[in-house]
């Protein structure tokens, strides 16, 4: 017996990171940065919604459906909160809700659109999952590379580098990486996840 494929087209984008000057522009904070990038490309803009407990904004998609935008704003181990918030409110189904975040595993230049998954050690992540009651969401991982010394077992090494900021050459790499983010998120209010999971994987965009 062969399932039946549903088109997954996402509703809800949700970038996560933590609220606070402090932390703008961290690599811990590059999924705020891509809804920014998503909210300057289809010109939503977002504003503050204390219901929903984030930056929120809502307009037509280029596939000329609503969409709407979320950068939860009660720090990292919390997002789930603020997703549960909108799809609640919306009644909004939980494989409706993209998110888009950062990745240690993955190198510089690196994306990954995944249908479902664990939070594989993301705090943001892992709230996500507990407050949507499943780990059927899509969702894209930025790679923002590991320290240098990553072979140190020192976990300080790892938070130091997460929520540090992007070299010059790196943030130059990042604004490409960001562009090449929302031409993959167009992908799957178009064509759905899994289709544009096949342009999404494959490509690395490098410095070189």
């Amino acid at each position: 017996m062969t399932e039946a494929v549903t088109m997954v087209i996402p509703q809800l984008i949700v970038g996560l990171g933590n609220p606070e000057p402090k932390y703008d522009k961290t690599r811990h904070n590059i999924g705020f940065a891509a809804v920014d990038a998503l909210s300057r490309s289809w010109k939503i803009p977002l504003a503050e919604n204390r219901k929903f407990q984030g930056e929120y904004g809502e307009g037509i998609a280029p596939n000329r459906e609503k969409i709407r935008l979320l950068k939860p704003l009660t720090y990292m181990n919390l997002s789930g909160q603020s997703m549960q918030a909108v799809i609640s409110w919306y009644k909004l189904p939980p494989e409706s809700v993209l998110v888009i975040y950062d990745d240690m595993d993955l190198p510089l230049g690196k994306t990954r659109l995944r249908l479902s998954g664990s939070a594989g050690g993301h705090n943001g992540m892992k709230s996500a999952i507990a407050h949507l009651g499943t780990q059927n969401f899509p969702r894209v991982r930025i790679g923002i590379g590991k320290p240098k010394n990553a072979a140190s077992t020192d976990n300080s090494d790892s938070v130091s580098h997460v929520l540090g900021r992007f070299s010059a050459s790196e943030t130059k790499l990042m604004s490409e990486v960001l562009e090449f983010v929302v031409e993959c998120v167009e992908l799957t209010l178009k064509q759905g996840v899994e289709k544009a999971m096949n342009r999404c994987n494959s490509y690395t965009i490098s410095n070189l």
